[in-house]
């Protein structure tokens, strides 16, 4: 393969992309989970919030795994896998809807994280490809965030 990426800079992108994609599923998992077990007088308005959420999550876990792809590596696929390379805790039973704001917050706020955590190896070896991909996705993460949290103001 000649991209103009040397295997060693393609290697360490795709590993940073395989723990963008590990936070991105578990955090889809987690929106999920919350979309299906919301309950109180926000009700209606997080279900929807949080079913817009999870289903922007899905396209972009497609989207992180088909670039892995095509840096010719195997994306990570399993529970397993993503237990390993998340840096977003699972929830614990069904928290109440504020709580799972909080958590959703601290959620995007990871993917945040480990997004920006790539772009100096991802610089360094000039992947624009994956700079834009990152860059879309942090606008996304850092948006919903602020809309989540504004939700927790009093």
């Amino acid at each position: 393969m000649d991209i103009g990426i040397s295997n060693q800079d393609r290697t360490v992108v795709a590993e940073g992309l395989s723990r963008v994609l590990a936070d991105t599923y578990t955090l889809y998992l987690k929106t999920h989970n919350f979309h299906w077990n919301v309950t109180g007088p926000m009700f209606r308005s997080l279900h929807l919030m949080f079913e817009e959420q999870y289903t922007e999550l899905s396209t972009a876990v497609d989207l992180i795994a088909e670039r892995i792809r095509s840096l010719d590596h195997f994306a990570p696929g399993s529970y397993a896998d993503f237990a390993r390379l998340t840096s977003i805790e699972e929830a614990q039973g069904v928290p109440a809807a504020e709580e799972m704001i909080a958590q959703l917050v601290a959620g995007h706020e990871a993917v945040c994280r480990t997004a920006r955590s790539l772009f100096e190896a991802v610089e360094r070896c000039g992947d624009e490809a994956t700079a834009d991909l990152l860059t879309q996705r942090l606008q996304l993460h850092e948006k919903t965030a602020w809309m989540l949290r504004s939700l927790l103001v009093r």
